[in-house]
């Protein structure tokens, strides 16, 4: 076998593939052996067919299935051992004309996008923002009543007033305002509080237990995840309702009584620190909330960095090889106009992967199944003491991350989670960064706009 490759032209190289009958006559014979064995033909016993009449059945499908296999292995050898860099993968040539039946030798060839040689490096000249997200006083107060509503408690008034929550019995009517034969009948909690129109809003306040409501649904709750929950159907069935009306009937009105921000609180939601009053607990969340907005603000930097890297280095792709490659390898077929209009946003996803293939290269950032193992391991600690569980001992900590990686699509998201961290300290050192302070419903409103 003789594989030759052209010079690139508009970042665009020929792999030629010469195969010979010697390259795959062995597999051939061996295969056709094995089919001779097992092969039951009327007249013969088993095992002792001719071979003449076994390659006159077989021999043909069986070279194509062998020289198919040379060519794949071989092909990806080649671009293996030359470390040659492909975008994409190898396209046959639509001239590729084999006469399968007549020639015992073959001629294939195969396109290959190449990817460019990038060289550029992140300085201090390249300048980005940092954004501290700080908790005003606002978020610090809707946090502390978050809280107070989580530990407060539960009463059963006689009447309902906004923020109660409604517990019905929800029955659909026909249009003359009957129950419905056969109809959807569930019992769910409305919350006051999340009705937004205010003309439906009001007609849930004011009610008592086996007060009646005949409210047009679709009308009312807007949100339909939430309705569909309500109802006790699937999102396809309420937009085929036989009919939208429904009467409520009031069962319980549950009220939330808000605990008080007193001491009994404090030492609830805090145990183990000394949290002696308000100021000192609005301090304890003001810096729990901004240590916890440190993700979003590295999220955002990493934003930022494709953005700035994006337009910053400057290379060409093999568009039209590129595109020709989208059409055949999609597994859902793509018209020229889908190509045209989903390729720009695709040939920027791909020039900054290279780009980052560049950073991970120049910076030596790689990750081995330890690191995976520690990485995991630290996440199953923060989780657990989130929900406030002690720190197992190591070798179980070791089992349980090594039980978490055994599950492939678990490996590849904690793989680009790692990935991600490793980077982000990259980013942090080599770009000159100005840190600025930010209140959160500022930055929310920053981060929407770009």
């Amino acid at each position: 076998m003789k594989i030759t490759q052209s010079k690139a032209k508009n970042m665009v190289a020929t792999i030629k593939v010469e195969v010979s009958e010697n390259d795959y006559s062995e597999n051939v014979n061996s295969v056709l052996k094995r089919y001779r064995k097992d092969a039951v033909v009327p007249g013969f016993r088993k095992g002792k067919t001719p071979m003449s009449i076994i390659e006159k059945q077989y021999k043909k499908l069986v070279m194509v299935d062998e020289v198919n296999k040379l060519l794949q292995d071989n092909l990806y050898k080649h671009i293996t051992d030359n470390k040659v860099k492909v975008l994409g993968s190898p396209l046959p040539k639509e001239e590729n004309e084999i006469d399968w039946k007549n020639n015992t030798e073959f001629i294939f060839e195969y396109e290959i996008g190449l990817a460019p040689d990038l060289d550029f490096k992140i300085t201090n000249k390249d300048k980005l923002t940092y954004y501290n997200i700080k908790a005003d006083n606002k978020l610090v107060d809707n946090y502390c009543n978050d809280i107070a509503k989580r530990y407060g408690k539960m009463s059963n008034p006689s009447e309902s007033i906004d923020g109660d929550l409604v517990y019905c019995l929800i029955t659909q009517m026909d249009s003359n305002g009957n129950i419905l034969e056969n109809g959807i009948s569930n019992e769910a909690t409305i919350s006051i509080e999340s009705i937004i129109e205010k003309k439906y809003k009001k007609k849930f306040i004011g009610l008592k237990v086996d007060d009646k409501l005949s409210l047009n649904v679709l009308n009312v709750f807007k949100n339909q995840t939430d309705l569909s929950a309500m109802l006790k159907v699937s999102k396809a069935e309420l937009s085929k309702l036989s009919s939208d009306l429904f009467e409520f009937t009031v069962k319980r009105i549950n009220r939330l009584a808000p605990a008080e921000l007193n001491k009994d609180l404090f030492e609830k939601v805090y145990p183990n620190d000394k949290v002696k009053n308000l100021t000192d607990f609005q301090d304890k969340i003001k810096a729990e909330a901004e240590k916890s907005f440190a993700t979003e603000s590295d999220r955002m930097l990493k934003n930022d960095v494709v953005l700035y890297l994006v337009d910053k280095v400057k290379f060409d792709l093999p568009d039209q090889f590129l595109m020709k490659w989208l059409m055949k390898s999609s597994e859902k077929p793509l018209t020229e106009d889908q190509l045209k209009s989903d390729y720009p946003q695709y040939s920027k996803s791909l020039k900054w992967q290279l780009i980052e293939n560049k950073i991970l290269e120049d910076n030596n950032i790689k990750i081995n199944n330890e690191d995976l193992i520690d990485f995991t391991k630290k996440l199953v600690k923060r989780q657990m003491q989130q929900y406030g569980q002690s720190d197992p001992e190591e070798k179980q900590l070791i089992d349980i991350a090594e039980n978490i990686l055994k599950n492939e699509e678990e490996r590849k998201k904690i793989s680009n989670q790692l990935f991600d961290e490793k980077t982000l300290e990259v980013y942090k050192e080599l770009f000159k960064l100005t840190e600025k302070s930010i209140s959160y419903d500022d930055f929310v409103k920053l981060a929407t706009e770009k």
